[in-house]
C-alpha cells in the first residue's frame, strides 16, 4: 500500500347531602347600573420577533502545515430567517373547551360568561370555604413561626445544593487522565530551512537528556543548516538541533538545547502484544492546531506502507499499526498511546483520498486511515540515532522488486547501479537465493510485493534469523538466513 505522509386531588363527595340552610331571597339587582360586560381576554398579538438565529462565520484559513501549500476550505453556515406565516393560526379548541351544549367551544381569546349565582346549598359551601381558609392561614401562620424560630435557632435543618459541581477526578485509563499526563511530555516542532521554508510536526520526549523522537520528514527542512525548535504545551520554547535521521526508517531524534531539568520520558510500550481493537490515543499538532488529542482503536496490524514525504526522494517503508484515530498533517512524529498512556508507535502517514498527507505539498484530510511506525522498531531506531548518529538497518543481500505485485518479492536479474541482485558472500547468497526467485513469507508473515518484505525484515534487528519462503520454476522451497547489516541512508 503506497500512502502520503500526513394537579391536586378532588376530595370525596359526603356520603349524606348537608342539610339546607334557609337564605334570604336574593335582592333584585339595581337597574341603575345595568349588566356589567365581561371582561374579553387580551388578543394574540398580531405579530411576534423571531429569535434570530446567530451567524456561523469561519474564523479564516486554519493555520498552514508548513510543508502544505495548499488552502483549507472554508465553512459557514447562516441563520434561518423567522417563519413568514407568524403568527400561527390559532390552535383547534381542546376538548376540555367544550360548552356543554354538544357544539364546539368559542375557543382561545372568546369572552368568559360569569355563571349565575347558585342558591341554597351555595351558602354552605362558601362557608367551608372560608373555614377552610381560614385554617389554612393558621397553618401557613403557624408553619411561618415556626420555621422563623427554627432560622433562631443554631441548628439550621436547610439543605444547600452543592455548588462544586461534581468530582472532577479522571480515573486512571480515561482518556483525559492519559491526555493529562502524556501531553506535558509532548513537543510541536517546527522547521524552518535556509530558504525560510519549513514545517510543523510533533514530538515526544525520549529521556532525560532532551533528546525527542519524531519522524525524518517533521525535521527533514532543518536539515544543512536549518532552524530547529519544540515548543512544549506550557508555551516554553526551545532550540534544538538533529542529533540523526533514518529516511527509509522516517525516524529522526533531536536534541533540546539547555533543555529543562524536569522533562518526564513517556513511557514506551511492547508494540508486538498490541491487538485488533484496542484502544488508542494519539498526540499531535493537526493543521498546527498543537497539543490535540483524538482516539480510536487499532483496526489492523503489520500493514504494509510504503510512504513518501512527495518530494520525490526515496519512500519509507514500515510494517505499520494501522489506526482509525484522527491523523492529519501536523501529528506526523507524535506517540500513538494505549489505554494506559504507553507509546506504541509513532504517527507517520495517512491515506487520503486527495493528494497530499502528513508530509505532502497539499493538505490532505484523515478519513480514518491512519499509519504509525511500531514503537519496538522505533525504539531501537532512536538509540542507533542517539550512540552512532546513523541509522542501521537489517538486510537479506538481494534486489527486488518494487512493482505492485499480489504474488510475493520477486529477486530482480540486476541490482541498483548495475551491481549484482544477489550480494556476494550475503545472507541471500549464503542461502542459496538466486535472481528470478519470488520471495512468498517471512517467518509467518505473508510477502505480496517487494516493499512488505523490505517493511518486515526492518521490523527485525541484523543478526536476527528469519525464514524465508520461496518459489522457483513452480516449486515452493523453503530455508533459513540470519541477516545482515546496513548503516546510513546511502
Amino acid at each position: 500500500m503506497s500512502t502520503e505522509n500526513e394537579g391536586t386531588a378532588v376530595p370525596p363527595a359526603p356520603s349524606a347531602p348537608p342539610v339546607p340552610v334557609d337564605a334570604p331571597a336574593p335582592s333584585a339587582p339595581d337597574a341603575s347600573r345595568g349588566s356589567a360586560p365581561t371582561a374579553p381576554l387580551p388578543p394574540v398579538p398580531p405579530s411576534a420577533p423571531g429569535a434570530q438565529e446567530q451567524e456561523l462565520v469561519h474564523a479564516g484559513q486554519a493555520p498552514a502545515y508548513a510543508s502544505a501549500g495548499g488552502q483549507d476550505p472554508q465553512a459557514g453556515s447562516q441563520g434561518s430567517a423567522p417563519d413568514a406565516a407568524w403568527p400561527p393560526p390559532p390552535p383547534a379548541t381542546p376538548s376540555y373547551a367544550d360548552d356543554g351544549s354538544g357544539g364546539a367551544g368559542s375557543g382561545w381569546g372568546s369572552t368568559y360568561q360569569q355563571p349565575a349565582p347558585k342558591s341554597g346549598r351555595g351558602g354552605l359551601v362558601a362557608a367551608i370555604l372560608v373555614a377552610a381558609l381560614v385554617a389554612g392561614g393558621l397553618g401557613g401562620g403557624l408553619g411561618y413561626t415556626l420555621a422563623k424560630n427554627n432560622d433562631n435557632s443554631t441548628g439550621s435543618t436547610t439543605v444547600s445544593a452543592s455548588d462544586s459541581g461534581g468530582s472532577l477526578k479522571r480515573d486512571p485509563g480515561t482518556v483525559a487522565n492519559v491526555a493529562a499526563k502524556s501531553l506535558p511530555s509532548t513537543v510541536t516542532i517546527q522547521a524552518e530551512s535556509t530558504s525560510g521554508e519549513g514545517g510543523t510536526g510533533t514530538g515526544f520526549v525520549f529521556d532525560t537528556q532532551g533528546h525527542i523522537v519524531t519522524n525524518n520528514h517533521v525535521v527533514a527542512d532543518a536539515l544543512d543548516g536549518g532552524k530547529l525548535s519544540a515548543t512544549f504545551p506550557n508555551g516554553k520554547k526551545y532550540d534544538a538541533e538533529v542529533v540523526g535521521h533514518a529516511q527509509g526508517y522516517d525516524v529522526a531524534v533531536i536534541k533540546l538545547k539547555n533543555p529543562p531539568s524536569d522533562l518526564k520520558p513517556l513511557t514506551l510500550g511492547n508494540s508486538d502484544k498490541v491487538a485488533v481493537g484496542d484502544s488508542t490515543i494519539a498526540i499531535g499538532a493537526p493543521f498546527g492546531l498543537s497539543n490535540t488529542v483524538t482516539t480510536g482503536i487499532i483496526s489492523a496490524k503489520d500493514r504494509p506502507v510504503a510512504s513518501s514525504d512527495g518530494t520525490g526522494s526515496n519512500a519509507s517503508y514500515m510494517s505499520a499499526l494501522q489506526t482509525d484515530a484522527s491523523i492529519n498533517p501536523g501529528n506526523s512524529g507524535g506517540p500513538l498511546l494505549d489505554a494506559s498512556g504507553n507509546v506504541i508507535g509513532i504517527n507517520s502517514a495517512i491515506q487520503s483520498n486527495s493528494s497530499g498527507g502528513l508530509g505532502g505539498t497539499s493538505q490532505a484530510g484523515s478519513i480514518g486511515l491512519g499509519f504509525a511506525i511500531p514503537i519496538n522498531q522505533a525504539k531501537y531506531v532512536a538509540q542507533q540515532l542517539i550512540k552512532t548518529g546513523k541509522p542501521v538497518y537489517a538486510k537479506i543481500g538481494a534486489s527486488v522488486s518494487l512493482e505492485d505485485s499480489t504474488s510475493g518479492a520477486k529477486i530482480t536479474e540486476q541490482g541498483a547501479s548495475g551491481s549484482d541482485a544477489v550480494e556476494a558472500g550475503g545472507p541471500a547468497a549464503k542461502a542459496g537465493l538466486k535472481p528470478g526467485d519470488v520471495i512468498t513469507k517471512l517467518d509467518d508473515h505473508v510477502i505480496d510485493s517487494g516493499p512488505t518484505l523490505i517493511g518486515e525484515i526492518w521490523t527485525h534487528k541484523p543478526g536476527d534469523e528469519v525464514t524465508i519462503t520461496y518459489q522457483r520454476d513452480g516449486k515452493t522451497h523453503t530455508v533459513q538466513l540470519t541477516l545482515g547489516s546496513r548503516s546510513g541512508d546511502s
